[in-house]
């Protein structure tokens, strides 16, 4: 699946030579576009630089199965990922400790080393040598072992109830202490509680990778995710490393590199994975190949990730967090309505955000946001930026003190939309929640 593009001159020709084919005038391809039609004029003559979405839309009118998009210029973006070995990414060398101070400032101790965690089995993470110092195990201490796991289980679920209506640079600091101390808790424990409390430290950290990315700041996005990743192996649980290539596919998603998200979860999608992984990262994949313009390869995906999701919920263990959302009824639809936007058909997006918006749970602020807007880019995209703003104009005095970029680089968009409508008041009324919403 190849994204490079040729010089933009190419465009505007190619658009008015397939237009005419399709028998269109200006006018009616304008309309089926909720384009003016000065605006496709200026693009067609090259007087005007279209972004992604116009040319995807076209693609659709046209039948042109991605040929324009193609013709848009390309853009060298960053590479989001860092490091190739994700592993090592944010370690000082092969024989440093796991990390001596992390991103939040909280001194990590320097016994505990990279390979000495990883290498930790039967004994205890610091080593036999402490294992055997420890007394033995009473079923009074093995019950004051375990109540850390279940309080730190339950703040867990108050943490992710706190990101949906907090600035997520005020959760970090929470979260880095909370991952500090259930790993010093693990340093104390042995066998199963031990692996339980290094297995909830590390959800704790990917959560935090999540909230860093929401912060804008992908490196330690990352960096977050490869310590869960570590954790969790520490811990035994193999699994959690599949679906930190979920997580990094959706920073590769946001930085538009269709590419890299699809081939970032394909190693996600073995047979031998739990199915709710999976299902994550075919749902991520079908969103790189609308990000590309494959609208078969989106769907077939779509599929698979309907199918593995609900299978994931009829195995559902309530004692284990669940990897990703847990505030959309049935996301593989409300990702099927993300999807035919970006494929270029906004009038189905709209109808599927519709319906899956309404069914967001009051209390999941961040959540409404986010696809409330995607539900208002939707309908401004399909010429109806009336109706767009109403929704708009909910929801977008929550963004400011949400301060999610991932929501942000969304309304950005909406602005975009809606600069097409200069004439309408509606248009003119939104603008300043649209400013404050971009510029808190």
């Amino acid at each position: 699946m190849s994204m490079s593009r040729a010089p933009s001159g190419e465009f505007g020709p190619e658009l008015r030579r397939r237009r005419i084919a399709a028998g269109l005038t200006l006018t009616r391809l304008a309309e089926l576009l909720s384009y003016s039609k000065g605006h496709l004029s200026k693009i067609e003559r090259g007087h005007k630089q279209p972004p992604p979405e116009f040319a995807r839309r076209c693609d659709v009118q046209l039948a042109a199965d991605g040929e324009l998009e193609r013709l848009l210029p390309s853009h060298d973006a960053c590479d989001p990922l860092g490091s190739p070995d994700f592993a090592e990414s944010g370690t000082q060398g092969d024989g440093d400790p796991l990390l001596r101070v992390d991103r939040g400032g909280v001194r990590w101790s320097p016994a505990m080393g990279r390979r000495q965690l990883l290498a930790a089995g039967a004994t205890t993470l610091l080593g036999g040598g402490l294992a055997a110092a420890l007394p033995p195990v009473t079923p009074a201490v093995a019950v004051a072992e375990s109540a850390p796991v279940e309080i730190f289980r339950a703040q867990f679920d108050q943490m992710r109830q706190l990101g949906q209506v907090s600035d997520p640079g005020t959760l970090l600091p929470l979260l880095t202490v909370q991952t500090h101390t259930l790993r010093e808790l693990a340093l104390q424990a042995a066998g199963a509680n031990r692996d339980r409390l290094l297995g909830l430290a590390a959800r704790y950290a990917e959560y935090a990778g999540w909230m860093a990315q929401e912060a804008d700041d992908n490196p330690s996005a990352l960096w977050w995710t490869a310590r869960a990743v570590e954790l969790a192996q520490a811990g035994g649980d193999r699994d959690l490393a599949s679906y930190a290539l979920v997580r990094r596919a959706l920073i590769a998603f946001y930085a538009g590199d269709a590419t890299q998200t699809v081939q970032l979860v394909e190693p996600a999608q073995k047979d031998s994975l739990p199915p709710r992984i999976r299902g994550l990262a075919a749902q991520r994949e079908a969103q790189g190949h609308a990000l590309a313009g494959d609208h078969a390869a989106c769907l077939r995906g779509l599929d698979r990730a309907r199918g593995l999701l609900a299978r994931a919920d009829a195995e559902a263990d309530s004692g284990t967090p669940v990897f990703g959302t847990t505030n959309l009824t049935d996301p593989a639809a409300m990702v099927t309505g993300w999807c035919l936007y970006d494929l270029g058909r906004p009038g189905q997006a709209a109808e599927v955000l519709d319906s899956e918006c309404l069914r967001i749970p009051s209390q999941a602020v961040r959540s409404r946001a986010r696809y409330g807007l995607r539900r208002a880019l939707a309908h401004a995209a399909a010429g109806e930026p009336e109706h767009a703003c109403e929704l708009a104009a909910e929801l977008l005095p929550l963004v400011p003190s949400l301060r999610s970029a991932t929501i942000r680089s969304d309304v950005r968009r909406l602005a975009r939309e809606l600069n097409r409508f200069p004439g309408g008041r509606f248009a003119q009324d939104i603008q300043p929640l649209l400013a404050r919403a971009l510029h808190p």
